[in-house]
């Protein structure tokens, strides 16, 4: 009994020492209980902890200083609100409509500062333009037109500057996005890959949590053009040097991006490198290590829990038994499962005369365009209505919808076809 003691107490304790709080509260006829919060590394989102409803509010307690992106996420309903931290407690209100989110009100100070800054923004870069092309239109005597002219007036002023003493963050998101990412068409302003490098090398901590890596990532790549993808990534890399462990995010994140654009030569070359490490790997990197040794030909295809199947009365992936699975991963709004699947279904009656299951995991989250959808595919159906939230995601390393398996009877990977063709090529009925 006395070890359960001190644990209590040093749970106490860590609750007690909480550098801040997130809470969050919603109208009385949201059903959402749970409630899951998360901080960012790179574009990976982290869980940190999952909390109850008590009285339609949701109150986490985060236990050390963070600085950067966060998110809560309500799995029942598919919701979530993202928001920032300053090492500052963090409020927010919801206000729900048919269970969904309609709006967001920040009543925090930084968070609504960043709302507004952000809306700004948008407007500048979406609306301004429109506006100065029907500017021409109107007299600036007319009561629309000296509207028209007030409101180009205060969109093309600069922002209003953030004290980067009060608000770090805020400072350090907008600087670095609009000097880096912002669409501006001013020669002058074009970043070099260089500067990117120098920026990723020196920056501070909040790179990893300001969803500023990705795109950064991108622009670097896109800044080489196509002709030295390798020699780009090479410099980039030796100079952020791979073992530390913002080199192995940059790693990390390089290779989903090859990943996503079917970049396999690269993928491989990096993923190999990542592979050969000696170093102690940092927890973002061995993420991606293990969703693709999950997904290599030859490794034992994880097994999946069902959600709510259709067509089967099995448990779990590994309950179905047949000589060969074909499992996809899809969505009833992506355009080439529109295109793909129907080819399956024509063949669908050969593959079960061959003992092929076909096994469909949806990337969905409306359950009507989910349902309706399934009811012409025979095959076993099953969805977490979570979209690119769902589970398997990360765990079979899904960039895109659809992505094809091919299982044995062992559930080992034998083959990853690239289209429905290959598919049905593999199994001789092209």
């Amino acid at each position: 009994m006395k070890k359960v003691y001190i644990l209590s107490a040093v749970l106490t304790a860590f609750s007690l020492q909480a550098q801040f709080t997130v809470t969050v509260q919603a109208s009385a006829d949201f059903k959402d209980q749970d409630a899951i919060l998360y901080t960012l590394n790179g574009s990976k989102d982290i869980i940190v902890t999952k909390e109850q409803s008590k009285n339609n509010t949701w109150t986490f307690k985060y236990p050390s200083n963070y600085m950067g992106m966060m998110k809560v996420y309500f799995p029942g309903s598919n919701n979530a609100v993202n928001f920032i931290s300053e090492n500052k407690n963090i409020s927010v209100k919801l206000d729900i409509q048919n269970n969904k989110i309609k709006d967001v009100f920040y009543l925090d100070e930084a968070n609504e500062l960043m709302s507004k800054q952000q809306e700004g923004s948008q407007k500048k870069e979406l609306i301004l333009p429109a506006l100065t092309q029907i500017k021409e239109y109107y007299k600036d005597n007319t009561e629309f037109g000296k509207a028209l002219h007030a409101e180009i007036g205060r969109l093309t002023g600069t922002s209003s500057s953030v004290d980067a003493a009060n608000h770090p963050f805020i400072s350090y998101y907008n600087s670095n996005y609009s000097k880096f990412l912002s669409n501006s068409s001013d020669p002058a302003k074009k970043v070099n890959p260089d500067d990117i490098i120098n920026f990723l090398d020196k920056s501070n901590d909040m790179l990893e949590s300001s969803s500023l890596l990705q795109p950064l990532l991108m622009s670097y790549l896109n800044s080489g053009g196509n002709t030295n993808v390798g020699g780009s990534v090479d410099k980039l890399l030796d100079r952020l040097k791979v073992e530390t462990p913002r080199g192995q995010t940059v790693l990390s994140e390089l290779i989903d991006i090859f990943d996503t654009y079917q970049m396999d030569e690269f993928k491989n070359k990096y993923l190999g490198l990542a592979k050969d490490l000696k170093c102690t790997i940092n927890d973002r990197l061995a993420s991606t290590l293990k969703s693709n040794a999950n997904v290599q030909i030859g490794a034992a295809f994880p097994n999946y829990k069902f959600q709510a199947p259709v067509n089967t009365n099995a448990k779990s992936l590994y309950d179905v038994k047949a000589d060969k699975k074909i499992i996809i991963f899809w969505s009833s709004t992506c355009s080439h499962c529109e295109s793909e699947l129907p080819k399956l279904l024509e063949k669908y009656n050969d593959l079960k005369s061959k003992n092929i299951q076909v096994v469909a995991l949806s990337l969905d989250v409306d359950k009507n365009s989910y349902s309706t959808k399934i009811a012409a595919f025979p095959w076993i159906n099953d969805t977490e209505l979570r979209g690119w939230k769902s589970t398997y995601v990360d765990t079979y390393n899904i960039h895109a919808t659809p992505t094809y398996f091919i299982l044995d009877a062992n559930n080992k990977i034998i083959n990853k076809p690239d289209h429905v063709g290959d598919v049905l090529e593999y199994f001789k009925l092209k």
